[in-house]
């Protein structure tokens, strides 16, 4: 592909004028203005600023994770540890490395004053299979770098649940060692069926690496509830790169307690709405004419690909380069690469990775002062509802296939804007690192809106005396992170009034379901043979605040409606009026947005601004809002209390890090950490807080979910925005403006040094720029 280059003119403001200059002026005036034009600098790099400190909360390097795998892996360590590649699910073996997180008790007195820098820890996951009750147990490696003080560790002090770091087998991680042990009794039943199969939807399965098999076999979760036994739903689907859209309905039920499958029995097979306990009970009810598909699924995909469809004819225009967002001036923030830290616009903050949540901030501050220690993801869930095996029992903890892992390759240009500043995510992965080049994009872009603006009206020619507006603009931190069927879009912006957002969207597949005519209770008709499923899909976030320090409380301020007097209007009596009543919440708990939005929660300080109010950050809905709608599915019951209200607010402990568990999608009812554990009646009044709030959407699933759900529609969001932290609006500082003064002269304005200049843009191909992941 060639280079694409785009010329765009952005010309001087010109003195004012009743007329415009005739067209053949203009265009010899724009011809000449750029060929003349520099090359605006959009893919230069940010300029560079160093950080107050290195970096604590920063991933463990290469050559820690190559040392912590040696380590645990000595026969000295006493693991008795099995090469992943070549273990079983009855070896013992590691299932992966993270970063473990840094004690805020420990950091603070590092970032704030003249304390030493945190020492470094992994955190390590083995699944001790080989052990006479198997587990899956967390261990802490460290100090880091590795040296004679470094310890291997139970990590137990970060989970609630009554085993702490150790999870039963059943509930573990259901990875390829684990679907290994119950394949053979999966391909026994559908050999045995595999003539009614064959004539029902034109497919066989006698085991994924047997070349007669054509059709897909997926598990969803949970497949345990409490880790004291297991099932395994397997549903089927044609294969190919849209198979989320060609469901099958056709299901297999095994039960899989434990790791030895001679014990391994058939629950039941389910097809047409009914339940077979036996294949001879299925085999009967066949050969009766009982079983139809009333519905065929197509195995043609091509519908369900985002590309191109000529089908669809062609948009006038559409062959122009759409509008883009550039950083036309420059960038004007400034990066340490090194230690993962940005200032822009008067924030500053620090950026960490870890493989199960992705990307977090720390140390986030506005004009030297801190608002918020840590932002971050904590869960991004999705149940679902229907009446069938894997509708009804799906719940979906993304943070059990580790979401950094699948953060990776942005389109600039498409994903992020031209000239956008591309950063790579690494985590530990086996005894090596893995690199995903692209993964995450800075940049600032326009807000699309004046931050503030008014026009003073006049009687003059001009209609009005005097106009001031403000350029709106923010920097915004994205990655995208596929698990799976979804995509999902997590914006994080630092918007120049002082104000952040935090935003996710969702694109990619349906999970869809077989299309039953009278099942419309749970989704619509999107295809041939496909429903889409209805789902909720609810996304926990972390905001740990610190406004100026970590004394803070959180003030409800609710708006009232009183009936009154005023004498000054005597002849209406008693009539209605708002008052805004406000008071601080006294002990941790979980709680909705009021109706109607009659509520503004902020969290504050003691100390005030000028004004003598107490300086603080609000929390503003945005859109969907929303929490989960189920509250109590034995598939969730436990381990999803963290997705039920729409905020909460908890008491910082060092012990209570994470508001969920990576593997608690298989403990619904005995949890590895029960977010209602946060909740013991503890004072949240002038203390250190965290603010627990969930963005997500219910999902109704409409036809223009194919070929993907679109960005445009699934999107929530919520803004911090400041509440009397500042003695005024911070945009009296921005020179990006305009002020303009119209008189009998004619019209002044006032650029304050920003002008407008001409520079011609050079875009560069993206799909060229394009790089493949890296293993160390």
């Amino acid at each position: 592909m060639l280079t694409q280059s785009l010329a765009v003119a952005i010309l001087a403001a010109a003195a004012p004028a009743l007329a415009r200059p005739d067209a053949s002026f203009w265009k010899r005036t724009l011809s000449s203005t750029l060929n003349e034009a520099r090359t605006c600098g959009i893919y230069d790099a940010a300029p560079t600023v160093k950080a107050p400190k290195v970096n604590p909360w920063s991933q463990i390097t290469h050559e820690d994770t190559v040392a912590v795998w040696d380590l645990i892996h000595a026969p000295e360590s006493g693991f008795n540890l099995t090469e992943p590649s070549k273990a079983v699910a009855t070896d013992n073996y590691v299932y992966f490395m993270d970063t473990l997180h840094t004690n805020k008790t420990a950091v603070l007195p590092y970032i704030d004053g003249e304390g030493v820098q945190p020492a470094k820890y992994a955190r390590v996951v083995i699944f001790e299979g080989a052990k006479p009750e198997p587990v899956s147990q967390e261990y802490m490696v460290g100090p880091l770098p590795v040296g004679p003080s470094t310890k291997i560790e139970k990590l137990d002090y970060i989970f609630n649940g009554a085993k702490r770091g150790e999870v039963p087998y059943n509930a573990r991680y259901f990875d390829g060692k684990r679907s290994r042990l119950s394949e053979p009794l999966l391909i026994k039943t559908m050999e045995e069926i595999a003539d009614i199969t064959e004539a029902l939807f034109g497919g066989v399965y006698y085991g994924s690496g047997d070349n007669r098999t054509n059709i897909v076999a997926t598990t969803p979760t949970p497949v345990s509830l409490d880790g004291t036994t297991a099932f395994r739903t397997v549903m089927f689907r044609y294969p190919g790169l849209a198979s989320y859209l060609t469901p099958i309905d056709f299901y297999v039920i095994l039960d899989i307690p434990g790791t030895d499958p001679s014990k391994y029995t058939l629950r039941g097979i389910v097809t047409n709405e009914r339940f077979f306990p036996t294949v001879a009970e299925f085999r009967a009810a066949y050969d009766a004419g009982e079983i139809k598909n009333e519905f065929p699924q197509t195995r043609d995909q091509e519908w369900g690909l985002v590309k191109l469809n000529e089908e669809m004819g062609v948009r006038d225009l559409e062959d122009r380069l759409a509008p883009q967002s550039i950083e036309i001036g420059g960038k004007r923030y400034k990066l340490d690469v090194e230690n993962q830290y940005v200032e822009y616009m008067g924030w500053s903050f620090y950026m960490a990775f870890t493989r199960t949540l992705g990307l977090f901030f720390y140390d986030i501050k506005f004009k030297g002062e801190r608002v918020l220690y840590e932002l971050s993801l904590q869960e991004a869930a999705a149940q679902y509802a229907g009446y069938q095996p894997k509708a009804a029992n799906t719940v979906y903890h993304d943070t059990y296939y580790s979401i950094g892992t699948y953060s990776a390759t942005l389109v600039e240009g498409f994903d992020c804007p031209f000239g956008a500043t591309m950063l790579n995510a690494s985590y530990p992965e086996g005894r090596g690192t893995e690199v995903h080049p692209q993964a995450i994009c800075l940049f600032e872009s326009d807000s699309g809106y004046p931050v503030a603006r008014h026009r003073y009206g006049s009687s003059n020619d001009y209609g009005f005396s005097n106009l001031g507006t403000v350029k709106g603009s923010s920097l915004w931190a994205r990655h995208i992170a596929t698990i799976g069927n979804y995509d999902y879009m997590f914006n994080f912006g630092f918007n120049v009034d002082g104000s952040i957002e935090v935003e996710v969207r969702a694109s990619g597949y349906l999970q869809s379901s077989p299309y039953y005519k009278n099942q419309s209770s749970f989704g619509p008709r999107i295809h041939e043979g496909t429903q889409g499923s209805y789902h909720d899909h609810v996304l926990t976030f972390k905001a740990d605040f610190d406004i100026l320090d970590t004394k803070n409380s959180l003030q409800v301020t609710d708006l009232i409606v009183k009936n009154q007097t005023q004498p000054w209007f005597p002849e209406l009596g008693t009539f209605e009026q708002m008052e805004l009543e406000a008071s601080l919440m006294k002990e941790e708990q979980q709680f909705n947005w009021a109706a109607n939005g009659q509520a503004m929660y902020s969290v504050v300080s003691e100390k005030t601004n000028k004004w003598g109010e107490k300086r603080g950050y609000r929390i503003v809905p945005g859109k969907s809002n929303i929490h989960l709608s189920i509250k109590d599915s034995p598939f969730s019951k436990g381990s999803s209390t963290l997705l039920k209200s729409n905020l909460a607010v908890t008491r910082v402990h060092d012990n209570e890090p994470y508001a969920n568990s990576w593997q608690n999608i298989h403990l619904s009812q005995a949890p590895q950490q029960e977010f209602a554990k946060f909740f013991d009646g503890e004072s949240v009044e002038d203390e250190d807080i965290t603010v627990w709030f969930n963005l997500g959407m219910h999902h109704f699933t409409r036809s223009e979910d194919v070929p993907v759900t679109l960005f445009s529609e699934a999107v929530s969001n919520i803004v911090f925005a400041p509440q009397n932290f500042n003695d005024r609006a911070q945009e009296g500082d921005l020179r990006n403006r305009r002020w303009l003064v119209a008189g009998k002269e004619g019209l002044e304005y006032e650029d304050y040094g920003n002008t407008v200049g001409t520079c011609r843009i050079e875009l560069e191909e993206p799909a060229t720029k394009v790089l493949p992941i890296i293993t160390l």
